[in-house]
């Protein structure tokens, strides 16, 4: 096979900037950083009530609200292939 048909699908190619397996990633990478944020707390994630929460797990689930929003910046709304 000549090198050159190989080159023609590669050049054709779009790049892609985000999309969903993006988006998957990203959200992720902002659940594990929270059970590590649980963890360090001394607390399981998704066992602790919201209206008996400490403050470190308030904090954690706010870190996790912004990450999880930028999250949905990316990857929801930057062009997708």
């Amino acid at each position: 096979m000549r090198p050159s048909l190989l080159l023609v699908p590669v050049l054709a190619a779009s790049v892609a900037q985000a999309g969903p397996i993006a988006y998957g990633i990203c959200q992720t990478g902002c659940n594990t950083v929270a059970v590590a944020c649980y963890a360090a707390a001394g607390f399981t994630f998704g066992t602790v009530a919201a209206p008996v929460a400490p403050a470190a797990i308030v904090g954690c689930n706010t870190a996790l609200g912004t990450c999880s929003a930028a999250c949905a910046t990316v990857g929801l709304f930057a062009p997708t292939p």
